[in-house]
């Protein structure tokens, strides 16, 4: 039997936690496990939201302690401490989410000779620099090119982090950096019969900015009102926008955060999905692969999405649902509308978006693309 590491040295990402990044790793693990192997995972923070099919799972926890400069220098060493559990239990292989001073990889790969795959789900170092604090820039990029060097695989969730490695990091690994999709489990999440009365709209995620909900709550006070929001998740904005929505009389059902094995539940029955991410002021800002219109598109429901970044790559316009201009509450709003009014179009477009989910998208496919041609 094969026996997986997994290691998450970023303490921002709970293995067991209901962030889209959790459900990342789970879902990882679960396509690894769902091949036969033996998945242990090496982390920084396991979290406490553990769901049924994973209570099994082997979790080494070395913590992350301290602040600013200390706390970069602690992940750097819990990254040299996970490796070295990593090699006194032994592996096949080893598969890193990508973290700001992590070269646990580069260590696993040097010293029990296995492939290992690195995950890079965004340019973390530039997140970092411009949103938090970044203390040492110059050991974060040191890390990342160890990482790459040793990795027989890296795989970025979209061309633009692809462009963000291969431009930090030589010419001669360009060939093993790859672009893979992120992906949706179709077992768990699965289409379901519309709810009677008037059409359902759906929006899951955190309550953040950068997902354009504001938007979507001005299309459904100003749009034909023939069909209802449900928000599905909480956050920074989650006040704001319950305002906002009272304020512009919206017909909207906040549901609060839900732990992802609660998402199947909570999209059934709903009739149509929404991603309204807003106009950003740099295309490179639209670097991110969503989670949630892979999950949409396997509960078969139609999505109408903004037409930004690698949204246009997973929606087939007028095929599984619609694309229209970011921050534009109109437009989605007649978007909206339409496919509320057309249960035809709907039906047709639900019968695509599931088939292209499970025919393109599960996690076992992207499984398979990350580990094509390298065989642990």
């Amino acid at each position: 039997m094969k026996r997986i590491a997994y290691v998450c040295v970023d303490p921002g990402v709970p293995v067991f936690g209901t962030k889209g990044a959790s459900v990342h790793v789970q879902e990882i693990v679960r396509a690894w496990r769902n091949r036969g192997a033996e998945v242990t995972v090496y982390c920084t923070r396991p979290g406490d939201d553990i769901p049924a099919d994973l209570a099994d799972l082997p979790v080494v926890v070395v913590p992350v302690k301290g602040k600013g400069a200390d706390r970069e220098a602690s992940q750097a060493q819990a990254a040299a401490e996970l490796a070295e559990r990593v090699v006194k239990n032994g592996a096949s292989a080893v598969y890193e989410r990508y973290s700001l001073f992590s070269d646990a990889l580069a260590r696993v790969t040097e010293r029990l000779g296995v492939p290992g795959f690195l995950e890079v789900n965004a340019p973390l170092i530039d997140e970092q620099r411009i949103h938090r604090t970044l203390h040492d820039e110059a050991a974060a990029l040191t890390a990342l090119r160890a990482q790459v060097a040793a990795a027989a695989r890296t795989v970025c969730v979209s061309d633009p982090v692809t462009a963000w490695v291969q431009a930090r990091v030589g010419e001669e690994h360009h060939e093993r950096i790859r672009t893979v999709a992120n992906g949706v489990n179709v077992r768990r999440i699965r289409p379901s019969e519309e709810a009677p009365g008037m059409p359902v709209v759906a929006f899951v995620g955190t309550l953040k900015p950068w997902h354009g909900v504001e938007t979507l709550i001005k299309a459904q006070a100003s749009g034909s009102r023939e069909w209802t929001l449900r928000i599905v998740g909480d956050g920074p904005q989650g006040a704001e926008l319950r305002s906002l929505a009272a304020s512009v009389h919206a017909d909207v059902e906040f549901t609060g955060a839900v732990a992802p094995e609660m998402v199947p539940g909570v999209l059934a029955g709903c009739s149509i999905a929404a991603a309204p991410y807003p106009q950003t002021s740099a295309e490179s800002d639209q670097y991110f692969s969503p989670l949630k219109i892979y999950e949409y598109c396997a509960a078969g429901l139609p999505v109408v999405a903004s037409r930004v970044g690698q949204v246009p790559h997973i929606i087939d316009d007028g095929v599984t649902g619609l694309l229209v201009e970011p921050s534009d509450p109109a437009a989605l709003a007649q978007a909206l509308d339409g496919l509320a009014a057309a249960p035809l179009a709907r039906a047709a477009m639900s019968s695509a978006a599931r088939r292209a989910a499970t025919e393109h998208h599960s996690w076992d496919t992207v499984l398979d693309r990350i580990t094509e041609e390298v065989h642990p």
